[in-house]
C-alpha cells in the first residue's frame, strides 16, 4: 500500500465533491448552462482520477515502485491540467474575460496525459505477474 498516493487520491476525490456541490448550488447562478456542464466535466474527471489514484495506491504491492510513481505523476498532472484549466476557463468566461484562449490548450494536453496514464496502467497490469 502506498499511503502518499492514496492520500493524493483522497484529496482529489474529496475536493471534487466540494467543487461539484459548489457548481450545483452556487456557481450555476453565475454560469451559463454550457459553463455549468463544462465545470461538471472537470469535476467528474477529477473524481475518476482521484479514485484511480486510490486504487493505484492500494495496488502498489503488485506494481513496481517506478510504475506507481509514474502513474501518480501522470494521473495527478493530467487531472490538474485537464480539470483545473476547465475551472479557470469557466471562471473567466463567466466574468466576460475571453482573452485567455491560450489557456484552453492545457485541457487537451491534460486529457492526453490522462490517456497516456491509462495506457501505461493497462500495459503494466498485463505485464505483471499474478
Amino acid at each position: 500500500m502506498n499511503k502518499k498516493i492514496i492520500l493524493s487520491g483522497i484529496v482529489f476525490s474529496g475536493s471534487a465533491v466540494v467543487l461539484g456541490a459548489m457548481n450545483a448550488h452556487y456557481l450555476k447562478q453565475f454560469f451559463t448552462p454550457d459553463l455549468t456542464a463544462s465545470f461538471a466535466t472537470g469535476v467528474r474527471y477529477q473524481m475518476y482520477h482521484g479514485l484511480a489514484l486510490i486504487s493505484i495506491g492500494a495496488l502498489s504491492n503488485f506494481l513496481t515502485h517506478k510504475t506507481t510513481n509514474l502513474l501518480n505523476l501522470l494521473f495527478s498532472l493530467g487531472t490538474i491540467l485537464f480539470s483545473c484549466s476547465i475551472y479557470i476557463l469557466c471562471a473567466f468566461k463567466s466574468n466576460g474575460i475571453i482573452g485567455l484562449t491560450g489557456l484552453g490548450i492545457l485541457t487537451p494536453i491534460g486529457g492526453l496525459v490522462l490517456i497516456i496514464g491509462w495506457i501505461y496502467f493497462f500495459i503494466q497490469i498485463v505485464k505483471s505477474k499474478p
